[in-house]
């Protein structure tokens, strides 16, 4: 009698921890982004049978945005690679940030943005876009977008 107390007490306090944990991990600043990129997706769009993915995260209390830009099957190599905004699908804006170092797959950064520029990520107003040698003005683009 007193080991099966002492194991459902423990099974307890262990459930309530395990509870405690989810918990704060549902209470995370941190959002995950994502974008697939296609020609399709590029204003206008191109016939590039290219793709690729963005996996990021924006960490909301200190907008530090981390990112990893994967790709293959483009026509030349990346020559340049950007997020851009604010603009919607289906419309172009400005190079709001670029990347830096190589842009070979993958493409991994970080940077901190304004108040502005996160909420303008959160609300799905930045695209990620890569341009290359055959298509200057993008051959692949993906629509930033929280991930589900």
């Amino acid at each position: 009698m007193m080991k099966t107390r002492t194991f459902l007490s423990l099974g307890v306090v262990a459930a309530a921890l395990s509870l405690s944990a989810c918990g704060s991990m549902m209470s995370s600043n941190t959002t995950a982004l994502a974008a697939k990129l296609s020609g399709a997706n590029e204003v206008p769009a191109n016939t590039s049978t290219g793709s690729g993915m963005l996996d990021a995260s924006l960490d909301k209390q200190t907008n530090v945005l981390t990112w990893t830009v994967t790709y293959a099957g483009l026509t030349s190599p990346v020559k340049a690679g950007h997020f851009h905004g604010p603009a919607a699908a289906g419309a172009n804006a400005g190079v709001a940030l670029g990347f830096t170092g190589s842009v070979e797959s993958p493409i991994k950064g970080s940077a901190t943005l304004t108040a502005a520029q996160a909420a303008d990520v959160m609300a799905g107003k930045w695209y990620v876009n890569l341009h290359t040698a055959a298509n200057p003005g993008g051959e692949v683009r993906g629509q930033v977008m929280p991930a589900r």
